[in-house]
């Protein structure tokens, strides 16, 4: 049966929570197993909704990755959960930056002026009145091609386009693996830094409807710049484990180009976040943007 992945889980069919503390914390086939003095215990994450990890836990990678794959949430809590230590959450704790995001893009006009801004960041170019977003998608299409067809040419590696399957990773040539791995990284970097930066990773404004809309927007940015390049490179030198080679010219790439230091700037520079932004929302009272929508009539009790 085909599985539909816009589609919301159910959280209602869920159990509530499940706490675990002293014990090691492992994948068991498509669930969780912890391990304790007392024996094993087998956990079916698909109908939880959160894991509270106690003290003396210790969880493995592939028993996290089940968890994410089943939207199981984690926290990291004191003895008996009296006390939150942490979570999925970035380094911030405040919202201001996610209200002017979710201001700029849910408003067809400043949407498209941050649009505007990332094609002229990305291809130092001013694009003509009147364009769609259908007309601009189309246009960064072209210009992405451009830059594939130069990166072939200029590192001889021969190219026949951007095709892969997710579900058969296999049947993709060496460059499309080379660049998929090369993207990838690039994404989580720019979606730690969304994250940390108090943005949203869904809220975006060229691409739309997926959980990681924003993180795309931004990675784009500097594609042409870095993991393309590298991933022509990288198979120019060898065709030989080139998923872990080009992870590791990644790695320089991003820091020499200083990349961790220019993604939150850039995006406040996209989105014309003020310097002071922070001092002009409260946390309580609401802030400006909640007064004026109270102060109409069809919002009084």
């Amino acid at each position: 049966m085909a599985i539909n992945l816009h589609e919301l889980p159910r959280l209602r069919d869920s159990l509530s929570y499940h706490y675990i503390e002293h014990a090691i914390v492992d994948r068991k086939q498509n669930a969780i197993e912890y391990i304790q003095a007392d024996g094993r215990t087998l956990v079916p994450v698909a109908a939880i909704s959160l894991i509270m990890l106690g003290p003396g836990t210790s969880l493995s990678h592939a028993a996290m990755k089940v968890l994410m794959e089943n939207g199981c949430s984690i926290l990291w809590v004191g003895e008996d959960g009296i006390r939150c230590y942490g979570q999925g959450l970035g380094e911030t704790r405040r919202a201001y930056h996610l209200i002017r995001q979710a201001e700029l893009v849910c408003n067809s006009t400043s949407r498209e002026h941050v649009v505007r801004k990332m094609y002229q960041m990305r291809f130092d170019e001013t694009l003509q009145e009147g364009l769609t977003l259908a007309q601009i998608r189309g246009k960064e299409g072209v210009r992405v091609r451009e830059t594939y067809k130069n990166a072939s040419q200029e590192f001889g590696v021969p190219w026949h386009g951007r095709r892969y399957d997710r579900s058969n990773w296999g049947r993709a040539d060496t460059i499309n693996r080379t660049l998929s791995a090369a993207n990838a990284l690039l994404n989580g970097i720019c979606h730690a830094g969304i994250v940390a930066g108090g943005y949203s990773p869904a809220l975006g404004f060229v691409h739309t409807g997926r959980m990681m809309s924003f993180v795309y927007d931004i990675a784009d940015l500097y594609k042409t710049e870095l993991s393309i390049p590298a991933a022509f490179e990288t198979v120019a030198e060898s065709d030989l484990k080139t998923e872990a080679r080009v992870r590791a010219l990644c790695r320089e790439r991003f820091k020499e180009a200083q990349l961790l230091k220019r993604i939150l700037a850039d995006i406040d520079a996209l989105l014309e976040v003020p310097e002071n932004v922070e001092a002009s929302f409260a946390l309580d009272p609401p802030s400006e943007l909640w007064k004026e929508l109270f102060s109409h009539d069809r919002y009084d009790p």
